[in-house]
């Protein structure tokens, strides 16, 4: 089939596949609606996801693997603030480990993030061995203590005591799982496309009965490059880790609401 294809007898000529195209792919002429330049097409689906009558049809984003449904769905405005404002970061995890198909469910979530341009890129590592967990955090700590001693502009003191002194892992806090997010150096905006992906997932998290928290201590030394810590993951070659949240079941409930900086706002 051709890239865009219309059912003539049930398109009635809105136009609103038109208009909501991102990339101005479509335009309507003497004979309904046309792909004018199909190889822009980016495959974000609106087109077809939009169409009141199902008229339209797209190569790349087929309406048979679309699914319907009948109305936006959407909390009311206190629901909606009230479990954005519940979430926390999880730094505590029962000794629990989550079993693999609600880790799928978690994921499967991700891939459904906003991404620049539709690029999406994403892929995903689920490190569910302790052992490589425990090694993990014992390789970042001797990149910590490496940095301390080249008189980095971070301090790591704290972290490295809590670890070596006290027998706390201030790094990944016992999380029975890590999800680490990678994609291809050369994908333009992987970082960000990563953020939208592990955002869904942390919001949806919850209603898994699970909680995560971000890895920012690891993500730090993956960024340098520390390969101690990047071989333990075995990261497919072409691609870099963009990425990585802990995940696991909580251990303890939050009974209240945490006030935030007051609002900083400019009106133009």
């Amino acid at each position: 089939m051709n890239l865009i294809e219309v059912n003539s007898s049930q398109c009635v000529r809105c136009g609103i596949c038109a208009e909501v195209c991102p990339v101005g792919i479509l335009a309507m002429g003497e004979d309904g609606i046309k792909a004018i330049n199909p190889e822009a097409c980016i495959a974000c689906g609106h087109c077809v996801a939009v169409c009141p009558q199902a008229a339209i049809d797209n190569k790349k984003t087929p309406l048979a693997e679309q699914k319907e449904i009948e109305s936006f769905p959407v909390f009311d405005a206190e629901t909606a603030q009230l479990f954005l404002r519940a979430r926390r970061s999880i730094r505590s995890y029962k000794k629990m480990t989550v079993p693999r198909e609600k880790l799928l469910q978690l994921i499967e979530i991700a891939r459904f993030a906003p991404t620049a341009s539709n690029k999406q890129g994403v892929s995903f590592t689920i490190v569910e061995d302790k052992n490589i967990l425990q090694k993990a955090t014992e390789r970042i700590i001797e990149w910590m203590e490496g940095q301390e001693q080249s008189g980095s502009h971070w301090s790591f003191v704290h972290h490295i005591r809590a670890y070596r002194e006290f027998g706390r892992d201030p790094i990944l806090r016992d999380a029975p799982h890590l999800i680490i997010a990678t994609a291809p150096p050369t994908l333009a905006r992987g970082r960000e496309n990563t953020v939208f992906s592990l955002a869904y997932l942390e919001l949806y998290a919850p209603a898994l009965g699970l909680g995560s928290c971000w890895a920012g201590l690891l993500e730090m030394c993956a960024f340098a490059g520390y390969g101690p810590l990047l071989d333990l993951f075995k990261i497919p070659e072409g691609k870099v880790i963009t990425g990585a949240v802990m995940a696991g079941y909580p251990k303890y409930s939050y009974k209240r609401l945490v006030n935030r900086n007051p609002l900083d706002i400019t009106w133009l």
